[in-house]
C-alpha cells in the first residue's frame, strides 16, 4: 500500500539558507533543516472529509476555526494511481461489469449518487475532500474526454449554443458534444475576441498596459506583484487583444521579472539551478506531480513564475540518463551532486547543449513562450 500524501503545508529550504548555511553532510549528500507544518486530521475530521459533502466556503471556515487539513488544486500521478486502484477495488468486491461501473460514476438522470462508492474511493486519498474526488473522477473518466482538435463546424455550434444559452456550459456541452470545461475554455481562450487578436511579439506599448493593469489589480490594492489576478479580466481590460493565456504568460515568465528588476533583463544562472535541486529536494516528495510550485519562491529568491521554474526543473530532470526509469529520489541525489558547486557570476560563455539530454543552463526563457495547456481552475474549487 502507498503511503499516505506529504503533509500540507510543507514549506520550501528558503534560498537565503541555502546560499548561507552550510549544509550538513549525511549519507545522502547535504541536507537542510526546514521548516515543516505537521498537519494531519483527526480520525473524526477524516470521515469528515471521506462522507460529507461539504462546500468549498464551509471547508474553508472548518479549516480556520477547527483546523481541518485538507488538499486542493491538481490530483498527483500518485493520488491517479491510488484513486484507480480503489475503483478497481471496488468494482471487483461488487462484481461490477465495466458498463455497470460507468453508471455508478455518472448515474442516469434523477439517480441519486451512490454515496457509499464515492466515500470508499475517497478514503484512498487522504485529505482530499469527497466533492472535489468526485469531481476529478467524472472529470477524467468523462466519456466526451480528449476528442482532439476543435473543427470550425464545432465552433460553429459553440457559438449558437453560447448565443441561445449563454454561458451555461452544462446545456452547451450537450448541445456541442463536448465536456462543459472544455466548452467553457474554448470558448474563452479562442472564440471571445478572435476577430482582433493578436499574435506574435509584444510591442511596449502592450507590456505598459499590461504592467499597469497588473499592478492596479495588486500592488494598488496593498497586494505584491506576486499575487494572483484573474486573466480573463486582464485579458477584457487589454480589448481582448491579447487572450488569458497570453497575459498570464508573458507577465508571469517575463514582464514580472523586469519589473522587480526595475527593466533589467534576468537571466537563469548556475546558482539558480543550485537552489531549484535543493529546494526541491527539502519537500521530500515521491513524484514531481506532487509539488506546488507556487510555494518555492520567497524574498530571497522571487524572481521565477512557478511555471519557469516547473520547465527549468523538467531541463534538469532530462539531463540525467534513465530518469525515465529512476525514481525521484536517486534523481535528485544525482542532481545535488551535479549542483553542488556553482559560480556566483557565471561566465558569458554558452555551452553547446546536449542534443539528447540539455542541462537547465543552456535553456534559456522565451518571452513568447505559450504554455501547453491553460491554467483551468479546478472545479471542485468553483
Amino acid at each position: 500500500m502507498l503511503q499516505a500524501p506529504p503533509p500540507v503545508g510543507q514549506v520550501p529550504v528558503s534560498a537565503g539558507k541555502i546560499l548561507n548555511t552550510k549544509p550538513t553532510e549525511t549519507a545522502s549528500g547535504p541536507t537542510y533543516e526546514h521548516e515543516v507544518i505537521e498537519n494531519y486530521n483527526t480520525e473524526e475530521d477524516a470521515i469528515l472529509l471521506s462522507t460529507k459533502w461539504i462546500s468549498t466556503s464551509k471547508l474553508v471556515k472548518l479549516a480556520k476555526t477547527r483546523g481541518l487539513v485538507y488538499k486542493k488544486g491538481k490530483f498527483s500521478a500518485i493520488e491517479e494511481q491510488q484513486l484507480n486502484s480503489a475503483i478497481e477495488r471496488y468494482a471487483t468486491a461488487q462484481q461490477l461489469t465495466p458498463d455497470q461501473l460507468n453508471e455508478v460514476v455518472f448515474p442516469s438522470e434523477g439517480k441519486p449518487k451512490d454515496n457509499q462508492f464515492w466515500s470508499e474511493i475517497s478514503q484512498a486519498v487522504p485529505q482530499r475532500p469527497i466533492i472535489s474526488v468526485y469531481h476529478h473522477v467524472r472529470r477524467t473518466r468523462h466519456p466526451l474526454k480528449a476528442q482532439g482538435k476543435w473543427l470550425p463546424a464545432e465552433d460553429d455550434k459553440l457559438k449558437e449554443a453560447v448565443a441561445n444559452f449563454g454561458q451555461k456550459w452544462e446545456k452547451v456541452s450537450f448541445v456541442v458534444g463536448r465536456r462543459a470545461p472544455d466548452c467553457r475554455d474554448r470558448w474563452r481562450n479562442h472564440i471571445v475576441g478572435r476577430e482582433i487578436r493578436v499574435n506574435g511579439p509584444w510591442t511596449k506599448e502592450e507590456e505598459q498596459e499590461l504592467t499597469r493593469i497588473v499592478e492596479e489589480m495588486t500592488v494598488k490594492k496593498g497586494g505584491s506583484l506576486d499575487d494572483d489576478v484573474f486573466w480573463g479580466a486582464v485579458s477584457d481590460l487589454m480589448g481582448n487583444r491579447r487572450n488569458r493565456q497570453q497575459c498570464r504568460t508573458k507577465w508571469t515568465d517575463a514582464l514580472s521579472k523586469r519589473v522587480k528588476l526595475n527593466g533589467k533583463k534576468s537571466r537563469w544562472s548556475n546558482q539558480d539551478s543550485y537552489i531549484l535541486v535543493h529546494k526541491l529536494d527539502s519537500l521530500r516528495v515521491r513524484d514531481d506531480t506532487e509539488i506546488d510550485w507556487k510555494t518555492l519562491s520567497d524574498e530571497d529568491w522571487n524572481l521565477w513564475s512557478a511555471h519557469v521554474l516547473q520547465r527549468r526543473w523538467l531541463s534538469m530532470k532530462r539531463s540525467v540518463k534513465g530518469y525515465e526509469e529512476m525514481p525521484i529520489r536517486e534523481i535528485m541525489e544525482i542532481l545535488k551532486a551535479k549542483k553542488t558547486n556553482f559560480d556566483p557570476a557565471p561566465s558569458k560563455t554558452k555551452r553547446k547543449p546536449s542534443k539528447k539530454y540539455p542541462s537547465a543552463e543552456t535553456v534559456h526563457s522565451s518571452d513568447e513562450c505559450e504554455e501547453d495547456e491553460v491554467d483551468k481552475r479546478e472545479e471542485d474549487e468553483e
